[in-house]
């Protein structure tokens, strides 16, 4: 039970912060404080589209589960890089250090299940 509200608050989160990305014009300034505003939409889709994928397979196939949580882990491991490099605080890359572990733990999860 807490297994299946963990995987869907995740895929919800990656919806909302994936939206966030294409139409926000706060996420704009920061992809253009990260340096890197040509990956805003890209960034933003794949988000969508890794929310969209846990939600699919968590329903009907684990195989997309997997897939996706490993791609948004990739995602987030980049998101940490990309606040390191601009010398960000720590604290600011909390969020994705902590969907990255989580991706990484459903990933496992959904890989013992396969």
């Amino acid at each position: 039970m807490i297994y299946n509200s963990i995987v869907l608050l995740n895929a919800f989160a990656f919806l909302v912060y994936g939206l966030s990305c294409l139409l926000t014009t706060k996420m704009k300034d920061e992809f253009k404080r990260f340096g890197i505003p040509q990956f805003r939409i890209l960034t933003g889709i794949l988000q969508v589209l890794g929310g969209l994928g846990c939600i699919i397979g968590f329903i009907w196939l684990d195989q997309l589960l997997f897939i996706s949580t490993i791609g948004l882990a990739i995602l987030m491991f980049s998101g940490i890089i990309v606040r390191l490099k601009i010398k960000d605080a720590l604290f600011a890359a909390m969020p994705a250090l902590t969907f990255f572990i989580l991706n990484l733990i459903i990933a496992y999860k959904t890989y013992i299940l396969l």
